[in-house]
């Protein structure tokens, strides 16, 4: 199986949006671990006069984070699949909160533009065509000194890493997409993590798109050495000139 990309990837989701939630809910600290990268972005006062951008938001779980660590902060939700952005809009949400319909690699076409105080990305960059596109419109978009932060499968480099995943993945994700008719895309799950980064490589790759004070962070339980967060600050221009 190839890869799934662009409008067929966007596809693929919009058909698993009716049964999403329940899958990532029967994944053991899926909402605290991203409650848990949200609070790595470190930004003050629950976000007061901040705006953040959740890039690939999904049904919303990666919203409903930012906006429990971030209650004051303007959130600006954006997803590709039309699908997964209606079950998110659907739901119950604070008026901070606004959801949009695009794909990261035409955000200005759909109107959104910086400058932005933070963005946070889940289980986005394994996702797109052109990953360090994607990380030079995220720079772009942030002010000088904003702070990026990146909640990511991607594999510590062990081979029981991978091990883990695949157990997982083809033992007990798999199977039950599979009856539920969105086999194809769990499939792409799994292939889309093994032949993304490791974790070593994503942080060399967001220095390499300018991104500064970049650092690798695990997460605990059985994602450990699976999934990371990762965190990075666009340089102030005082940094810029030296």
């Amino acid at each position: 199986m190839t890869l799934l990309r662009d409008e067929h990837l966007a596809a693929a989701f919009d058909h698993a949006a009716r049964s999403y939630d329940t899958l990532v809910a029967a994944n053991p600290g899926y909402h605290a671990h991203l409650r848990r990268s949200a609070r790595r972005l470190g930004l003050p006062r629950g976000g007061e006069g901040l705006r953040v951008l959740d890039l690939g938001c999904g049904t919303g779980a990666s919203t409903g984070a930012l906006a429990e660590v971030l209650p004051s902060a303007d959130i600006t939700a954006v997803d590709a699949s039309a699908g997964m952005l209606e079950r998110a809009a659907a739901k119950t949400w604070p008026p901070n909160v606004t959801f949009t319909h695009a794909p990261a690699e035409r955000l200005a076409e759909a109107g959104v533009t910086g400058p932005f105080d933070a963005v946070f990305a889940a289980y986005l960059f394994r996702n797109v065509t052109d990953p360090d596109a994607v990380l030079r419109t995220v720079h772009g978009l942030l002010a000088p000194g904003g702070r990026l932060a990146v909640h990511e499968y991607t594999l510590g480099g062990r081979r029981t890493d991978r091990a883990v995943w695949t157990l997982v993945c083809r033992g007990v994700v798999q199977p039950v997409a599979t009856l539920l008719g969105d086999g194809d895309l769990y499939r792409h799950l799994w292939r889309s993590v093994v032949g993304f980064d490791t974790a070593d490589r994503f942080a060399d790759r967001l220095r390499a798109n300018g991104f500064t004070s970049v650092r690798r962070l695990p997460l605990p339980g059985w994602q450990t050495g699976i999934t990371h967060t990762f965190t990075g600050r666009r340089p102030t221009r005082t940094e810029t000139a030296r």
